[in-house]
């Protein structure tokens, strides 16, 4: 078994931290996002496995494909593989989810923002 203290071992105190599952022998690779700040959230983008949001509190807007949805504390939403994704917190409560890539490493392809591709 491993432990892996966030508070000691993960990038300190942002918005954002992450676990990539590959370092600890995971299967699984975990983004934890935690923000009040209306809007905030990642650029559209997609992976080629699924990835499944953990929502503990607070409320985003998803984009799913052609699919928009609010997802709100005590929801679990899966992404499928290869399709197009984000979220925007909508506030004022605090947005806290676990995002699990299922994969042992990340793999992004950005289809916005300044990350993205252009072909």
């Amino acid at each position: 078994m491993r432990v892996i203290d966030l508070s000691r071992d993960g990038p300190g105190g942002g918005r954002v931290q992450q676990l990539e599952g590959r370092g600890c022998e995971a299967g699984v690779s975990v983004i934890f996002t935690r923000s009040a700040e209306p809007g905030s959230g990642p650029y559209l983008h997609k992976h080629p496995y699924a990835e499944t949001f953990v929502i503990h509190s607070g409320r985003a807007l998803f984009t799913v494909g052609d699919e928009e949805l609010v997802g709100s504390a005590g929801q679990v939403l899966v992404v499928p593989g290869f399709t197009p994704h984000k979220f925007a917190v909508i506030g004022p409560e605090t947005f806290w989810s676990t995002n699990i890539h299922a994969n042992d490493t990340f793999v992004t392809e950005w289809l916005e923002g300044p990350e993205a591709t252009l072909l």
